[in-house]
């Protein structure tokens, strides 16, 4: 779960220098590095992931510890996209440190990278987010201290980390709903291929007895080590199907379902789910037990490969013929997984100066929109280097150029509660009360409690030109904790339901909304954000360069609006519509 335009990369901060002079570092980061010996690699001389896992764990581990001042263990490790290689001889260096603690867990940000020794160069080899939990102490459950952010950078992913807590938390939930809904789509897509290499060919199944090398200081198996060893039964998987030796690209989601200890027996299970034409899914799960104990689930993930040429090239691969029942419906939830990956890919990884700017919406990639319209506007929130460019009755417009991109913000404040203001400011239909850009709005799609898809229509600013109206996300998120302040959240969507008409010319919105923060129980801060894209800059160009302060009265009146209504009950979001 990546964030827009700011990954894992930020763990190497510009240098900040504190009040006493001295040079800052965060408390709980913590460095390793290590030469890639032959005893490290595997047949390609090049360094085995699995080898790489336990290096990750191992130095995140060491930076939640840090952080907790007691034992901790690894719930579970957010998706990992691997770029590049690592051969014997260079140097992996590995960064970790905690972006956010929360009661008993915490996120921790990994930074790998690749150094060559001889050409002096170094590059980003991947980056991942591990959860992990403190364990019980003698006295009780953990509560963890809080993680103070002191750069612009640590602020924004510790304002992320909430955002991909609640990711994880429906993260299951999430993707069996997603499986269900893409695999009855591609219910037909179980083909036939000639030549197809039968699934159970490529099946594995390895026993390992957990010894006390294998276990951590806490003495349960070392979590690097169970994500070693499923990376070892998945690689031959994969190389049983194409009859290579393939290179580990991508994991989904490692999440740690119990604990295993020293005496266990753990079973690892792999299997080729699909192939593709250039990269194959390989299944496999970790299971334990010990005695005649029932086996228990360890953990399962999902693993995607690809075999490269000698100039680095991916090879076509065979197709797989799925075993009847439990392979068919493998081979159906591969495809989904495919898909939701490539939306995911899309929507993370797309730049804002890209065209088209409005990613089409369906409800395969609504997490991920969801994900990136909220971080976007997080991103936004953290930046500090704003310029006043105006100011009338304490309505406060500021502005930010960076990278070619003008931003602004308005920023007032209320003696309205914060949760009330969020309650008004949520329904983007009633914004037609006290925002006149606002000609028209309406609920095009309501996905769940928190996304609302919206058609708003704005007048002309020119006499007789046409209007331009624009298909919105809202996400709505209430504050993680006290820290938090409520957010709303606006992009821009396409839906096939709604094309762009002749009366109207199609708006774009990249980024927009409003941040909420308590500041007492009846004074609350407000702020709206809008990175001022070519559909939205006309509407506010003269309050930049100072020649209106229509931007003052628009939030005279809702601060008018919000102090109307201060009494009224928050209106309910409308019933789901049909997709």
């Amino acid at each position: 779960m990546e964030s827009p335009e700011l990954g894992v990369g930020s763990l190497k901060d510009a240098l900040f220098i504190l009040e006493s002079g001295e040079v800052y570092r965060n408390p709980t980061e913590v460095k390793m590095s290590q030469i890639v010996l032959p005893c490290h690699a595997n047949h390609c001389g090049e360094l085995s992931v699995g080898q790489l896992l336990k290096w990750m764990d191992s130095t995140a581990c060491l930076s939640a510890e840090r952080h907790a001042g007691c034992s901790c263990i690894t719930a579970s490790v957010d998706d990992i996209h691997f770029e590049h290689t690592i051969g014997v001889g260079q140097v992996v260096s590995i960064i970790a440190k905690v972006n956010r603690a929360f009661t008993s867990s915490m996120e921790v940000g990994i930074l790998v990278t690749c150094e060559d020794l001889y050409i002096g160069k170094e590059w980003k080899v991947c980056h991942a987010f591990a959860s992990f939990v403190a364990r019980r102490t003698e006295t009780g459950k953990v509560q963890l201290k809080q993680v103070i952010p002191h750069t612009q950078l640590e602020q924004v992913e510790y304002s992320l980390a909430a955002e991909r807590r609640r990711m994880r938390l429906i993260h299951v939930e999430t993707i069996t709903d997603l499986l269900s809904n893409c695999a009855a789509q591609l219910a037909g897509e179980c083909q036939e291929h000639k030549d197809a290499i039968p699934a159970e060919k490529t099946r594995v199944e390895s026993v390992e007895l957990v010894l006390p090398p294998h276990a951590n200081h806490q003495v349960s198996t070392f979590g690097g080590q169970i994500m070693a060893w499923m990376e070892n039964v998945a690689t031959i998987a994969a190389s049983r199907l194409c009859n290579a030796h393939p290179t580990l690209r991508s994991i989904d989601m490692f999440h740690f379902r119990g604990p295993s200890h020293i005496g266990d027996r753990l079973v690892l299970k792999a299997i080729v789910n699909n192939s593709f034409k250039t990269s194959m899914e390989v299944g496999v799960c970790a299971e334990a037990y010990k005695g005649g104990e029932p086996l228990r689930h360890i953990n399962s993930a999902f693993m995607t490969f690809e075999v490269l040429d000698g100039d680095r090239k991916p090879c076509m691969l065979p197709r797989i013929r799925p075993e009847p029942v439990d392979g068919k419906r493998r081979y159906q939830e591969a495809l989904a997984r495919k898909k939701i990956r490539l939306d995911r890919k899309y929507i993370i990884t797309s730049k804002q100066t890209q065209v088209p700017l409005s990613v089409p919406w369906d409800q395969s990639n609504q997490m991920y929109l969801s994900l990136n319209n909220v971080s976007a506007l997080k991103i936004m929130v953290a930046k500090t280097n704003w310029v006043l460019t105006s100011e009338k009755n304490k309505v406060s417009l500021y502005t930010l150029e960076e990278n070619q991109v003008l931003c602004f913000k308005v920023e007032m404040k209320v003696n309205i509660p914060a949760d009330q203001t969020f309650h008004l400011l949520s329904d983007l239909r009633k914004r037609m009360e006290w925002d006149r850009h606002y000609e028209k709005c309406e609920v095009v799609l309501q996905a769940d409690e928190e996304d609302t898809i919206y058609r708003v229509a704005s007048p002309s600013i020119t006499k007789g030109g046409k209007g331009q109206d624009f298909i919105m996300l809202a996400s709505r998120r209430q504050p993680c904790d006290a820290r938090d302040p409520y957010l709303i959240a606006v992009r821009s969507v396409t839906l096939p339901t709604h094309p762009p008409t002749d009366d109207y010319t199609r708006g774009e919105v990249l980024c927009a909304g409003f941040c909420i923060w308590e500041e007492s129980s009846s004074v609350t801060k407000i702020t709206y954000y809008n990175q001022a894209s070519p559909g939205v800059l006309p509407y506010i160009s003269r309050d930049i360069v100072g020649l209106s302060s229509s931007y003052y009265c628009i939030f005279s009146a809702c601060s008018d609006f919000l102090k109307a209504n201060k009494t009224c009950l928050g209106a309910p979001p409308p019933p789901p519509a049909a997709p």
